[in-house]
């Protein structure tokens, strides 16, 4: 585990073919919005501007783009054209909590949501090392300094849900949805509602913070700081007021093994949380929703009907 994400951290550095652009923009028509009204409160000093790069690992035969050194965290709001379900999901892009995997693991999950009625959020939250994450100078996992990834989580869905009707946005149904690091980002807000992990800022700290459903799709990070074996990450406070949790893995994702799926999913059943697991035998690692002959880029309809059966969606 601990030299695939080395490995893994490595592959990102040497893919990335080109900076194309000093700052991500988002599609033509969206706008980024920043999730604070000054200064982002838990900041670490980043070790350069950030950039956007295109990563030449092919996924489905086309690159990525990694997004870097993320300072200013912002959100881009995607709103259905048509058809509007009233439902919302917050997008956690992975990437180990060290980049973003902006495209394949956000806009193309917005594009996904929208077409299905359901207002995106894609979030850029910080990085580097804003949350757990494999330290190759140390040899070992470590925590953030600071939790500036949760922090953003948690402030965005505040946003979000005091701005739901601007949005057409029922604040009854706002979820949230992530890969990878971003999955642990899910499971990280479904567990840490109750309080802000930073100062208060404004009234839209007051809002609640807390999602509606939740979805994790090949999630790490969920079992460090464990005693024995097939124990849950003892940061992440599992109680039966987790939302409902839809998870999902390959059984063969070399990057973070199927176990990280399936101790949370113990411990939310245990808890009495209403959660939804699905395995493939095959698939690997951040796969995204881009189509190819695994039966595992077919889930997007596993989540549709599970967000009808939870009353997220109308039939």
């Amino acid at each position: 585990m601990k030299r695939i994400a080395a490995a893994l951290a490595l592959l990102i550095a040497l893919a990335a073919v080109h900076a194309h652009a000093a700052v991500w923009q988002p599609p033509p028509g969206h706008a980024q919005v920043p999730i604070w009204p000054g200064a982002a409160p838990l900041a670490q000093p980043a070790a350069g501007p950030e950039t956007a790069a295109t990563v030449s690992r092919m996924v489905a035969g086309k690159p990525w783009t990694a997004v870097m050194r993320v300072v200013q965290p912002t959100m881009t709001v995607f709103s259905p054209a048509t058809k509007n379900t009233g439902a919302a999901a917050i997008v956690f892009p992975g990437g180990g909590y060290k980049t973003l995997a902006i495209d394949i693991e956000g806009t193309e999950i917005c594009d996904w949501l929208v077409s299905r009625g359901i207002t995106a959020i894609l979030l850029k939250y910080r990085v580097p090392d804003s949350g757990p994450h494999w330290d190759p100078d140390v040899g070992h996992h470590m925590d953030a300094r600071t939790p500036m990834a949760l922090a953003d989580a948690q402030r965005t869905l505040g946003l979000v849900r005091a701005r739901a009707a601007e949005w057409h946005v029922d604040p009854h149904r706002i979820g949230v949805i992530g890969f990878s690091a971003g999955g642990h980002l899910v499971a990280d807000v479904s567990t840490h509602f109750d309080e802000r992990v930073y100062p208060t800022v404004d009234a839209t700290d007051t809002v609640s913070c807390r999602p509606d459903f939740a979805i994790a799709v090949y999630p790490g990070h969920m079992m460090e700081h464990t005693r024995k074996e097939f124990d849950l990450n003892s940061t992440l406070p599992v109680s039966a007021r987790v939302p409902p949790t839809f998870l999902l893995h390959s059984v063969a994702d070399p990057t973070d093994p199927v176990e990280n799926s399936l101790v949370y999913y113990i411990a939310l059943k245990k808890a009495g949380v209403p959660v939804e697991l699905h395995l493939y035998a095959q698939g690997g690692h951040a796969f995204g929703l881009r189509r190819t002959k695994a039966p595992v880029t077919r889930w997007p309809a596993l989540v549709e009907g599970w967000l009808v059966s939870i009353g997220m969606l109308g039939e």
